[in-house]
């Protein structure tokens, strides 16, 4: 596998408009979901670099309310065998024991990071995004409490990331990469994100997930 992280910039998207620290609140977002506009996503899929028959999937795109909302990211442990290190958001496979995509999201930050079901209020899905990887997954968006305390499975989760959303929603930081990589061309976005420590490398599918987010808010 090839490191992301030294794929050379394309450029980013500055001209178009970031979403308003406004439209990022839990109120607009409830809004938003409950009474979306017409838009479309503007990523659906990765080129395939596996031969298997692809899986559902379902990851929680979780915010923190508070006066700067955040988006809860993770970085995946060393020891999984699907994108080990990676930042991806909390999520996994579709067990046949869930009800649907938004159970299984649940389910999963409940593993994950500890997150009680009870805790989150779920807002709506995004369209589902085909990985490269072989899986096909379903984002839902949630709102979480600023005061709701996490408790990440070292088994599963390195660290857990907070980022600010309207940064995420700026297409200033979203940028543009290309390479050729198995006979195909791959495109992607990144949105790095510092912390003041470290640097929190979003990419692939989070990143592509995200951008759809963008497009949803900013339609």
């Amino acid at each position: 596998m090839f490191d992301p992280t030294q794929v050379p910039v394309l450029g980013t998207d500055s001209h178009l408009p970031a979403v308003a620290l406004a439209q990022c609140q839990p109120m607009a977002l409830r809004q938003r979901f409950a009474s979306p506009p017409v838009w479309q996503p503007e990523l659906r899929h990765e080129p395939r670099f596996v031969d298997r028959v692809p899986s559902p999937a379902a990851v929680l795109m979780a915010v923190r309310a508070g006066p700067q909302p955040t988006l809860l990211l993770t970085e995946r442990s060393l020891a999984l065998p699907d994108h080990p290190g990676q930042i991806a958001f909390p999520g996994g496979k579709v067990d046949a024991t869930d009800a649907d995509a938004q159970a299984a999201a649940l389910r999963e930050a409940q593993e994950e990071i500890g997150l009680p079901q009870h805790a989150v209020e779920v807002l709506g899905q995004l369209p589902a995004y085909t990985t490269g990887s072989g899986f096909i997954v379903t984002p839902v968006l949630a709102l979480v409490q600023a005061s709701q305390r996490l408790q990440p499975n070292p088994r599963e989760v390195a660290a857990v990331f907070e980022v600010p959303l309207v940064y995420l929603m700026n297409p200033a930081h979203h940028r543009r990469h290309e390479l050729l990589w198995q006979g195909s061309h791959r495109q992607w976005f990144s949105m790095p994100w510092h912390d003041g420590t470290r640097e929190c490398y979003i990419w692939g599918a989070t990143a592509a997930m995200l951008r759809n987010l963008y497009r949803l808010l900013s339609a």
